[in-house]
């Protein structure tokens, strides 16, 4: 909690329900009947009761007034302090005890064993491990007969071993509310978002491309590895034809002018010349002494500019962690093991993930309220 939404403290996101699970591809509509118990506005009461004053920001991102996420840990500490919760720290958890029906407990990594008729798994996946989630819930889960899908990724930056990303000719530009899609092997387009982005050093990031990255990795997974497809749509508003027009006219209102001045106006410098440069295009020359054919070029790599990556950086340095625990082996309103009675699991080690935003945070919530107090009875 206390390094989310960049040290704010993201804690839930207001938009519907309906919205929510639409931001929660993997897995989320799995999140329908626990919403049903406790949701997202149940979160913003919870909190506001416990003193912490929350806003709302753009997207139905709900934040402390504070801009503090200590003071959301630290309101969460006071609460159990008040109801004399036992909380033992550096105590690592080596094992879950269990026979063949049920859960017995756990054993403790210098050997004591704790009895307990009820177990929540809240271990987090593998993702920033720093914060201690470094898989250790998955083995347990599957010696509980769970089925653990494939882990990768998600909300990552992406790698590429484009000439020009390998010479970092565009390192450290920035690309504003721009649209990246993720196409297939037959050029479909798997998904598209339309937000910020950055050319690094190593490949891609910022906003949309974190978004459209668990998407990378999938098509990545299904073709064997082979290079996948983005394209990058500088003038979202516009087709070849609509933005051949909008250059043409541009030219036709400055003839006389460097067409590097008379287009300025369009996108970065940086990422304009090196379109131009692309399209065949001496940004010194005259909109009058280029030909239609090159004018027509810009204005398809304006719309459709495409370029191959080849994966994207370590589970580790991803926000989330995509798969985990299979839902299907979950009961949605208790959060209840369907293999072990007795056991339970919420967050992020289960198969489900979103977009950075609150909805990780939110699933996690609702997922974990749900299993404790279920738990408990």
């Amino acid at each position: 909690m206390a390094i989310s939404g960049g040290g704010r403290c993201n804690v839930t996101n207001r938009l519907p329900v309906e919205e929510i699970v639409k931001h929660i591809p993997g897995n989320g509509r799995f999140l329908y009947s626990p919403f049903t118990v406790y949701n997202n506005e149940d979160i913003i009461a919870f909190f506001e009761e416990l003193g912490v004053a929350l806003k709302e920001e753009d997207h139905g991102r709900m934040f402390p007034v504070s801009n503090r996420a200590q003071d959301v840990v630290d309101a969460l500490i006071r609460r159990m302090q008040r109801l004399h919760i036992e909380v033992r720290l550096h105590t690592p958890v080596s094992k879950l005890l269990m026979d063949d029906e049920k859960i017995l407990g756990v054993r403790l990594a210098d050997g004591t064993e704790i009895r307990s008729a009820a177990v929540v798994v809240a271990v987090g996946g593998k993702a920033v491990p720093q914060t201690g989630s470094t898989g250790d819930g998955y083995p347990w889960a599957e010696r509980a007969g769970h089925t653990v899908t494939t882990l990768f990724p998600t909300e990552v930056p992406v790698l590429s071993k484009e000439e020009f990303i390998q010479n970092r000719e565009l390192q450290g530009l920035a690309l504003r509310d721009v649209a990246i899609s993720v196409l297939n092997k037959k050029g479909k387009v798997l998904v598209t978002h339309q937000m910020d982005m950055l050319f690094t050093h190593f490949g891609l990031s910022g906003p949309a491309v974190l978004r459209c990255s668990q998407f990378v990795v999938k098509e990545l997974m299904k073709t064997g590895y082979d290079p996948v497809t983005l394209r990058i749509q500088t003038l979202v508003e516009d087709n070849e034809e609509t933005c051949l027009q909008y250059l043409n006219k541009l030219v036709k209102e400055e003839p006389k002018k460097a067409v590097k001045n008379v287009w300025k106006g369009i996108a970065p410098e940086r990422w304009l010349l090196f379109l131009c440069e692309r399209a065949g295009i001496d940004e010194q020359l005259t909109g009058i002494e280029l030909s239609q054919e090159k004018i027509r070029n810009l204005a398809r790599l304006l719309v459709n500019f495409t370029m191959t990556v080849s994966g994207t950086q370590s589970l580790e340095k991803a926000f989330v962690t995509g798969g985990g625990i299979s839902v299907k082996e979950i009961e949605p309103k208790t959060m209840a093991s369907k293999k072990k009675a007795g056991l339970y699991f919420c967050g992020e080690i289960l198969d489900i993930h979103g977009y950075t935003g609150g909805y990780n945070i939110t699933s996690a919530l609702v997922t974990g309220r749900i299993a404790g107090m279920n738990a408990a009875l």
